[in-house]
């Protein structure tokens, strides 16, 4: 008998026990879909991430001040080691205005902004019985470059608001329609913005789109109470919080064609010379692509464990196929003692049931694939990612149920094939 004959005994075999096959067929069933449903909303979720992060700038560097675990300098000619530092910088270990200075002059050319920012907080606008929910940052002109936000309407913020005393605030499209029905009408408004150190006053002197589709606090929030940034000069928001001058954190943005990686080295080795002395604290550089590279691994890790302990149910499905294919042998001893008599190798037996059993894996796996991706398109879905489902993965689940099947069967294929003739013809 050929390949082609044995299959088409196998599914006759199946027709004849649909329901036990499909019984036996359904631990393989749920194992193969769990996976690739698990992996499907896992390259969702990471291709969204991704895609998010890549938006952000994939030239961006982030340099930021780092306490120093350990430290040592000279004092009266003895070393002293300051294990931890302080629980806040002070003013002197800030990133400050002349370094920033300094470093755009030497920078001139490789990097196309710099930005400088100042976190107020959460706060609360009521315009005529509505109100809306605003985090307020205080930035420099360069943010809107970092943030690469579309201004629909007026201006961003620019360096006359800093000294200017009419507090200038930049607002979402989303906002301004909610307070005022229209971006049109917000233009020019005074916003009272209720922050836990009082009440504020700002002017709307620009409006920016706010794009929810690719947002993930939009997808997770209630789209009532959806909080969206407000801009504000920086010089304001440290006059509100009361902050010193300086920054922990600036961010970068490398000019067109120039290597990130060395950009990154250069910077940080700028910037942490100016700590050579400073026993508390030094300044750390990381850029988006190294977060990106970061954040993919991890959720790779996370997809492939939780795939990893989903298809152990595969283990089950396969003991079942085991046990079915010992009952087939069992009700058909007398098809395999005819056989033999009739000279048909023991090859050819244990042949005949391996491929029965990868037939009922196989069919198995497609079954188990079609439905995993249909789950995870819709998981994926109704977390407001679209749907990527792998081929590769698919194309592996399918091939890995099948090597379930010659595993699994391999040992009730022998046990058929070493059956004697005389034996198995005399069986009742």
């Amino acid at each position: 008998m050929g390949v082609l004959d044995n299959i088409l005994m196998a599914l006759a075999s199946l027709k004849a026990n649909k329901m036990r096959s499909l019984l036996t067929m359904l631990g393989i069933i749920i194992g193969i879909s769990s996976v690739i449903a698990i992996m499907t909303v896992g390259d969702s979720l990471t291709g969204s991430i991704t895609d998010s992060m890549s938006g952000m700038g994939a030239s961006n560097i982030t340099v930021s001040l780092q306490k120093k675990s350990s430290s040592s300098s000279d004092s009266g000619g003895g070393g002293r080691v300051l294990m931890f530092g302080p629980s806040s910088p002070d003013e002197e270990d800030l990133i400050s205005e002349a370094m920033i200075t300094e470093y755009r002059s030497l920078f001139d050319g490789r990097i196309t902004a710099l930005s400088c920012s100042e976190n107020v907080g959460s706060g609360t606008i009521s315009q005529a019985g509505v109100s809306g929910s605003v985090s307020v940052t205080g930035v420099n002109p360069d943010t809107l470059t970092v943030e690469d936000l579309d201004m629909i309407t007026g201006r961003f913020i620019n360096e006359k608001d800093n000294t200017d005393t009419k507090r200038s605030a930049v607002i979402s499209d989303y906002l301004a329609e909610k307070l005022y029905g229209s971006v049109e009408k917000a233009m020019g408004e005074k916003l009272e913005v209720s922050l836990n150190n009082g009440v504020q006053v700002f002017y709307v002197v620009g409006i920016y789109h706010y794009d929810t589709s690719g947002s993930m606090m939009a997808a997770l929030s209630d789209s009532d109470n959806l909080s969206t940034s407000m801009y504000v000069p920086v010089a304001t928001a440290k006059k509100i919080t009361q902050a010193s001058q300086g920054y922990q954190s600036v961010t970068v943005v490398g000019a067109t064609g120039e290597d990130v990686d060395t950009l990154l080295s250069d910077t940080e080795a700028f910037f942490t010379s100016f700590y050579t002395h400073n026993d508390s604290y030094t300044i750390s550089a990381s850029s988006m692509k190294e977060m990106l590279e970061t954040m993919t691994e991890m959720l790779d890790t996370v997809k492939v464990a939780i795939a990893g302990i989903a298809a152990i149910s595969l283990l089950v499905g396969g003991i079942g196929v085991m046990n079915i294919m010992l009952v087939s042998i069992t009700e058909r001893t007398r098809e395999i003692g005819t056989r033999k008599a009739l000279g048909a190798p023991n090859l050819a037996i244990r042949i005949q049931f391996i491929i029965e059993a990868m037939i009922i894996c196989m069919i198995a796996g497609l079954l188990g694939v079609l439905l995993g991706v249909a789950m995870g398109a819709g998981v994926a879905n109704l977390l407001g990612y679209p749907a990527k489902p792998s081929a590769a993965a698919c194309a592996l689940a399918v091939g890995f149920s099948m090597a379930i099947g010659v595993f699994f069967g391999y040992y009730p294929a022998n046990k058929a094939a070493k059956l004697d003739p005389i034996d198995a013809l005399r069986y009742e």
